[in-house]
């Protein structure tokens, strides 16, 4: 593994350890600033929503300027926001904090995908995107258990205050090791966005991936951020640091290299089906009121979404041979569309039926998107052109 692949894991690990601080502590969130259970879910979908909207702004541009130029800007200004988020005396105020840490992100979350085959993938093949999505995951650990830990100590604005640090010394590291992408001078620019966008959505890949990612992580974001509320209550009645803990499944992301290798082998359609029916699994089996099923089922969808995101990335990238900036900006739209709604949406679901409403909903979700999903996919190849056979300017 290359010192250049490192930074890059690094940077990303960095900016995604900021990005659910706060799904950890939101109990706390909810008594501090005295509002509701599902208001305070909305911390996580304000930016969510707003790296949605951001991916118009920086997928493209990545498609024009290059992809480690707008890494490199993106990790510089991110550190900022996450301060002020912080610092936030109203909650209207950490809203908007969180609003502008959302849309400087997809500079280095949506440009990741697409720079990690282009710079990566000739060397480490299917490996890249599983190794990618480890260091995602273990940035999501580290910020939601680092979060919860230090809250119970020094408060929860020191604790995400501090997380700023992370992307600072990140794009410190990255500028001095990211390598460009290959062809960085090829990217297409003489296109029109609309017309770029309109034979983008065309692949089968993309609209597939897209219900992959979407199914995957409004049931993976909708569980975790309410079974907080869950185990504080009854006949839990955990603490705040205690409940944090049940972050450390996040550690589970390491199947996201494992989920990369078997690609290689199985086909990235297989992985994402597969791991849509984890993701089922476990939501059944958190239904019982206890802690041994509890993590258990937690477990199973922490490995299903972890898979399910690297096939589905994986189908990405495998969509188009150009303009990938733009295909990542539609997937990770559909992406954080699912976490927008599932940071919200359970919340009410769990203010009127409890925890059985929320496992209801989450099973109707992963179901409904997994036969999508298998339809859509149901024919699509499973191979990925190299990236030293298709040069990105090349049409498809």
């Amino acid at each position: 593994m290359n010192i250049g692949f490192v930074g890059f894991l690094f940077g990303a690990t960095g900016m995604f350890a900021t990005m659910y601080a706060t799904q950890a502590i939101l109990p706390r969130l909810g008594r501090d600033f005295h509002v509701s259970d599902s208001t305070a879910g909305l911390s996580i979908s304000v930016l969510v929503v707003c790296v949605g909207a951001g991916a118009w702004l920086w997928g493209p541009l990545s498609d024009r300027i290059g992809r480690r130029r707008s890494l490199l800007l993106a990790s510089t200004v991110l550190p900022f926001p996450v301060i002020l988020s912080a610092a936030a005396p109203t909650f209207p105020l950490l809203l908007v904090a969180r609003g502008l840490q959302g849309l400087c992100m997809p500079g280095l979350l949506i440009v990741s995908l697409p720079y990690v085959m282009e710079a990566f993938g000739r060397t480490m093949g299917r490996r890249a995107m599983g190794y990618y999505v480890f260091s995602l995951t273990f940035g999501g650990l580290v910020g939601r258990v680092g979060v919860a830990e230090l809250s119970a100590v020094v408060g929860w604005r020191v604790a995400l205050g501090s997380l700023a640090v992370l992307p600072a010394v990140a794009s410190i590291v990255m500028r001095r090791t990211l390598p460009p992408e290959p062809d960085a001078g090829t990217l297409r620019g003489d296109e029109r966005f609309l017309h770029s966008a309109r034979r983008v959505l065309r692949s089968r890949a993309l609209i597939g991936s897209m219900l992959v990612g979407f199914g995957c992580f409004f049931t993976f974001t909708g569980v975790f951020s309410y079974v907080t509320f869950r185990l504080e209550a009854p006949p839990f009645s955990f603490s705040d640091s205690k409940t944090g803990l049940i972050f450390t499944l996040w550690a589970l992301g390491f199947f996201g290299p494992v989920a990369g290798r078997v690609a290689e082998r199985v086909g990235w359609r297989v992985i994402c089906l597969t791991a849509m029916v984890f993701v089922l699994v476990g939501v059944v089996i958190t239904i019982p009121a206890r802690v041994p099923t509890l993590i258990l089922g937690l477990a199973f969808l922490s490995v299903g979404m972890y898979a399910g995101t690297t096939g589905a990335q994986l189908g990405v990238s495998s969509s188009t041979r150009h303009d990938r900036g733009i295909a990542s900006a539609f997937y990770f739209t559909a992406f954080y569309t699912a976490a927008t709604l599932a940071g919200y949406v359970p919340g009410l679901v769990w203010e009127s039926h409890g925890w059985g409403g929320v496992v209801v909903l989450a099973l109707c979700v992963i179901t409904t998107f997994g036969i999508a999903a298998a339809w859509t996919l149901h024919g699509v190849p499973d191979t990925q052109p190299r990236p030293e056979e298709v040069p990105l300017g090349e049409a498809p």
